[in-house]
């Protein structure tokens, strides 16, 4: 994970952006989550021991890292965004509509999908950005 956090550290400064120790405590914050809506990464930044952080600065930032490519964000839940680090392999997100189980699939299984709907459409779609609802394996079976 270290070197993930050097990486993007890298990219940032490439990009002509500092990173301060609020971007650093985010950028933690989302690696060690995985995923994270805002509220998640707020209450990781300021459960670390530093000091704490208002809402509206982990937004800016988000936003900011986002921007920059350090991180993306897809809508697991529909009713806000889940952050995690762009050096996350892509994949596509599944969320269970029972138990809110989250798991993940490489993207390769939608291979021929962006192109059918390319095809029909003219859209040129990002599959990684995307997540499916459904039913997981044990709420299938109870």
């Amino acid at each position: 994970m270290s070197a993930d956090l050097e990486r993007l550290r890298t990219q940032l400064r490439a990009r002509g952006m500092r990173v301060t120790g609020q971007r650093e405590r985010i950028l933690v914050a989302v690696a060690g989550l995985g995923h994270g809506p805002p509220e998640e990464i707020l209450a990781a930044v300021n459960g670390d021991g530093g000091s704490m952080l208002p809402s509206s600065t982990v937004y800016r930032a988000l936003e900011a890292l986002e921007d920059a490519g350090a991180v993306r964000h897809t809508h697991i839940d529909p009713r806000s965004p889940s952050y995690q680090l762009d050096t996350h392999d892509d994949h596509v997100h599944l969320r269970c509509s029972t138990c809110g189980r989250l798991g993940e699939v490489p993207v390769s299984v939608l291979d021929g999908v962006a192109e059918a709907i390319e095809g029909q459409s003219g859209y040129q779609v990002d599959l990684t950005h995307i997540a499916l609802h459904g039913r997981c394996p044990q709420c299938r079976t109870s």
